[in-house]
Parts: structure tokens; C-alpha cells; sequence
């Protein structure tokens, strides 16, 4: 049991990235009708914004969860604006390839530098140790990742299904030039939404970096996962990625505690069957 308890755990965690990172990819698809393929260069980037801001700056694990999601929420805002804003109107595919191409130079360029290997990042004294719950040790930072995560995605959820900022966010994509005889500057919010969802998925790298390690790679190991999960939750739906992403992940834990062989596939399979039931995923509404 405490081996099942164990592989449970591991898929919550796995969850909770998978729930930021497919959370960051629904709001982008959602607002902006973009493909973001660049979410793992861009959750890689995070994390090494943490190991630069604690190795070059001296800033610790906290002020990287706030300096880091804003540092590439910018990065990611500049390509919006210099790139992706000339894609508006076109087929998805055309920024598909842009994001995919622009994905393989930033993880290139941190794979020269930096190599294919893991650069360790500590975890913070706060949050060192565990607890034994008696039927099994939980770490204590473990635990923080699945809460922090699961609130972070809570309040996402709310700010863009139950605030005025977000019904001006859904009703921009819908009707843009209504939306502008208000008053609202919609490219900006466009520009602000890409960067909302980039910083998601920086955080989520933050998160990572003291369990998974910080190297170039780390990104392109989930982002096809990722997208299974926004795919099954319907595309652009906050709260079906948000239940997808941890619902997937304790099934991965289970599929590695009962089949471990299948464990790399059952996203996938769930993904097939899914879509042969219901074609727009679990939560998503037909165009």
C-alpha cells in the first residue's frame, strides 16, 4: 500500500504541472485562438530564471515564484507583439509552426550553454523535511507544490470566469470591434493575456526546479503530454484543463503502481477515446 500511496503522490505532483501548464495553453487558445506550441521553452525558461535569479542575483526560491513569471510573462509578450499579432485571422496551423519553430531555437540556445544534463536547485529551508500521515511520509515540499498549484489554477479560473476584467478578456475574442467602441484597448489585452499564460507556465518551471532539476530538455518531456490534456479537457475550457491535468495525473500514478508498461501511453489512449466520444473533449462546447 505504501508503494500505491507513493505512486499516487507522484501523479498528483505530475497533476499539478500538468493542470498550470495545460491551464497557461486553454487561456492562450481560449482568448487568442493561438496554438502555443513555445509553453515548454517557456516553462524551461522559468525554471532557469529561478537558478539565475539564486546563483547570479543571490534571490532565493520565493522571489523567483514572483520575479520569474513576470520576467518571461515580458519575454513572452514581446514575441506577441513583434510575431504572433500577425497571425490574427489565419489558420492555426500557421501559429503551430511559428511557436514550434520558435520553441526548438530557445531550447537550442539553452542547450548550448548550459548542456543536455541538470542543474540542481535547492529546495527552500521552509519547505525542507516531511510528515508522516501513517500511512505514508509525505515531503513537505511535495506537498506545497500540489496546494500552491491547485490555488494558483483556482484563482486563475476566477479572475476569468467571475471578474469584469475577464468577461472583457472573453468577450475581445468573440467581438473585438464592439469591444473597442468601449473604450478598451484590445491588443493590449490580447498582449496581456499571451503574457498571463506564459507566466503560468513559468511558474510552473519554478515549481519544478527542485524536483525535476533545471536543464533545456524539461520542457519538450511534457508539452506533448500537456496538449493531450487540453485536447481531452476541451480546448481553450479553464476549469476542464484545470480537472483534466490532476485527474490525468493520479491516473498516470495508478497505470505505474497496477501496468507501468503502459504508463507512457495512457494519456494518449484516454486522449483517443475521448475524442472518438465526444470530439471537443470532456468540457469543451462545439464551434
Amino acid at each position: 500500500m505504501q508503494a500505491l500511496y507513493a505512486q499516487l503522490l507522484v501523479g498528483l505532483i505530475n497533476g499539478s504541472f500538468y493542470a498550470l501548464l495545460s491551464l497557461g495553453l486553454a487561456v492562450i487558445f481560449g482568448m487568442l485562438n493561438i496554438i502555443n506550441f513555445a509553453h515548454g521553452a517557456l516553462y524551461m525558461m522559468g525554471a532557469f530564471a529561478a537558478y539565475f535569479l539564486l546563483n547570479v542575483a543571490g534571490l532565493g526560491y520565493w522571489w523567483a515564484l514572483i520575479i520569474a513569471p513576470i520576467a518571461v510573462g515580458v519575454f513572452g509578450m514581446i514575441l506577441e507583439r513583434t510575431m504572433l499579432q500577425w497571425l490574427t485571422g489565419l489558420d492555426h496551423l500557421y501559429g503551430l509552426l511559428l511557436t514550434f519553430g520558435i520553441a526548438l531555437i530557445v531550447q537550442g540556445v539553452f542547450q548550448n550553454y548550459f548542456g543536455s544534463s541538470g542543474l540542481p536547485y535547492a529546495i527552500p529551508d521552509e519547505l525542507r523535511g516531511g510528515m508522516n500521515l501513517g500511512f505514508m511520509f509525505l515531503p513537505i515540499y511535495r506537498g506545497w507544490v500540489v496546494v500552491f498549484s491547485l490555488v494558483v489554477c483556482l484563482a486563475t479560473w476566477f479572475l476569468i470566469e467571475k471578474t469584469r476584467l475577464g468577461a472583457y478578456l472573453r468577450a475581445a475574442t468573440e467581438n473585438p470591434t464592439l469591444v473597442r467602441a468601449f473604450g478598451v484597448n484590445v491588443p493590449r489585452m490580447i498582449t496581456l493575456t499571451y503574457g498571463l499564460g506564459v507566466g503560468l507556465a513559468a511558474l510552473a518551471g519554478v515549481l519544478s526546479a527542485p524536483i525535476n532539476q533545471v536543464r533545456p530538455g524539461m520542457g519538450a518531456d511534457l508539452i506533448i503530454v500537456v496538449f493531450a490534456v487540453v485536447v481531452i479537457g476541451g480546448m481553450g475550457s479553464i476549469m476542464g484543463s484545470i480537472i483534466t491535468g490532476f485527474a490525468l495525473g493520479m491516473i498516470e500514478g495508478l497505470t505505474k503502481y497496477f501496468y507501468p508498461e503502459a504508463s507512457n501511453t495512457v494519456v494518449f489512449v484516454l486522449m483517443v477515446l475521448v475524442l472518438l466520444i465526444k470530439p471537443t473533449g470532456l468540457t469543451g462546447r462545439a464551434a
